[in-house]
C-alpha cells in the first residue's frame, strides 16, 4: 500500500513538472511577442 502511495506522489510530481514547462514557454512565447509590438508601436510614435 506504502508503494503505490509513493508512486502516486511521483506521478503528480511529474504532472506538475510538464504543467510547469507549457506555462513557461507559453509566458515566454508571449513576451516575445508583446515585445514585438512594443517596439512597433514605439518606432511608430512620433519624436
Amino acid at each position: 500500500m506504502k508503494k503505490s502511495k509513493g508512486q502516486s506522489l511521483v506521478e503528480y510530481a511529474l504532472i506538475l513538472a510538464l504543467v510547469a514547462i507549457v506555462v513557461i514557454a507559453a509566458l515566454r512565447a508571449v513576451g516575445e511577442r508583446a515585445r514585438g509590438t512594443m517596439e512597433g508601436v514605439g518606432g511608430n510614435l512620433p519624436s
